[in-house]
């Protein structure tokens, strides 16, 4: 049986051939609508995959939670969908469908058999240019208290579910636009008017402000006409101009600790570093497999294996388009305490600030990352798979086709790189420290 280090090793050596090109077309319509096609005939399936270029960044404080709740109304019907029509259809041919919002856009993807593409487009196309027909304030109310009860099933009422909200408002200023969370406050959820939802949609969910991929078991040209036939006729929105954020910077130590109902305290260090594909961004994400990425990591093996100290030990670049956020999250066994953990992080880092990782730990760091890149180009649907990328490379670069280039990334950092990184980016004096300790 071969090893695990020889399989990672044959791994490896595929990647650059699988990764070296991802073919395909692109058009603009004469709305503003641009469709990137990608044929892939491994499986009689296509996947379309929709990006609104909106997310909770365009919102405004006191207005927050808009871009979080249209996922929610964009399956609730449209002018000739009715309510509930949306899913039956495509569970009738053996389609799925979901959508997610971030901070920086709102993604809704399709996956139906090849030969059902014009039924998904029919579906897609009525919710951009006529959801509003149908979205009366009776919907929109009704929508509104899901999206509370989510607010209070997955953060309020969770263990440690407020962490990454509390987190956030530290690291940001009060006008930075990822100061508030995705899914927006419960008081602004509250004074939303019907208005004020409907014109947050006029605005921003237009075809001048959304990119469309079709990928899989497609004609380029048959599709090419059913996407003018559907999306054609949908009228243009005004100009949407890019989210100008105020400066984030932290200048200092900031901490905070809350109680909880937890049994055990947990800790969340955070710094602010570099925008997703900026300098550093790459570099961060192998040092975060290094501190935390398998039991070989550095952190993991100290405090949770080797001394047993460490209940838990997570380590992430949360790579966002405006800033991104690195968070080092650590959860002590009873008998120890968050500031003991804190202290041997502060050890690991300063390794990494003063002495090169070895080849062998970039390699290993890098051989993780690479191999979960594979992973998502063998998942044509669905969030994080190939249609996605090429949504969100198109996005982010102008170029759908940015797999091998996203790979040099991390093909081209040095030990050196990620030291300097460290220094630069993660230094003792200036993050969030973020405490919850069990309710007294």
């Amino acid at each position: 049986m071969r090893s695990l280090s020889t399989l990672m090793c044959v791994l490896f050596l595929l990647l650059p051939a699988r990764a070296q090109s991802v073919p395909y077309t692109e058009l603009d319509l004469p709305n503003g609508l641009h469709v990137i096609l990608h044929e892939d005939h491994s499986l009689p399936i296509v996947s379309v995959n929709l990006w609104y270029h909106v997310g909770s960044a365009n919102e405004k404080p006191r207005r927050t939670g808009f871009a979080h709740l249209f996922e929610h109304l964009m399956f609730e019907g449209s002018k000739n969908v009715p309510e509930g029509d949306f899913d039956n259809l495509l569970e009738a041919v053996g389609g799925d469908n979901n959508g997610s919002t971030t901070s920086d856009r709102t993604n809704y993807w399709i996956t139906v058999p090849s030969n059902a593409l014009e039924l998904a487009l029919f579906l897609e196309s009525d919710r951009m240019g006529w959801l509003l027909d149908t979205m009366t304030a009776e919907r929109v109310n009704g929508q509104r208290e899901v999206v509370k009860n989510e607010l209070r099933q997955s953060y309020a009422n969770v263990p440690y579910g407020m962490a990454s909200i509390i987190v956030d408002e530290l690291t940001f200023p009060p006008g930075h636009p990822y100061h508030w969370p995705t899914i927006g406050y419960m008081a602004d959820l509250n004074a939303a008017t019907h208005k004020d939802v409907a014109d947050f949609f006029k605005r921003y969910y237009v075809p001048n402000n959304a990119s469309l991929v079709i990928a899989g078991d497609i004609d380029p040209v048959k599709t090419r006409a059913l996407v003018e036939k559907w999306f054609g006729p949908i009228k243009p929105g005004q100009p949407v101009l890019p989210v100008a954020p105020p400066p984030a910077e932290l200048t200092r130590v900031v901490r905070k600790t809350i109680q909880d109902k937890v049994q055990l305290p947990r800790l969340d260090i955070a710094w602010i570093t570099p925008p997703h594909f900026a300098p550093g961004d790459a570099e961060l994400d192998l040092v975060a497999q290094i501190l935390a990425g398998g039991k070989n990591s550095r952190l993991y093996k100290r405090l949770v294996y080797d001394l047993q100290v460490a209940q838990e030990v997570s380590a992430y670049q949360a790579s966002s388009r405006l800033a991104s956020t690195f968070h080092i999250v650590l959860t002590p066994r009873p008998g120890h305490t968050t500031e003991e953990l804190k202290r041997m992080v502060d050890q690991e880092l300063e390794c990494l600030r003063t002495e090169l990782v070895s080849q062998r730990e970039l390699d290993r760091a890098r051989n993780g990352l690479e191999v979960a890149f594979l992973a998502s180009l063998e998942q044509l649907s669905g969030f994080g798979g190939k249609a996605d990328m090429l949504n969100g490379y198109y996005v982010a670069t102008s170029n759908p086709d940015y797999f091998a280039l996203d790979l040099n990334r991390y093909r081209a950092v040095r030990a050196s790189d990620l030291a300097a990184v460290v220094r630069s980016f993660l230094p003792a004096d200036r993050r969030v420290e973020l405490t919850v300790v069990p309710e007294v």
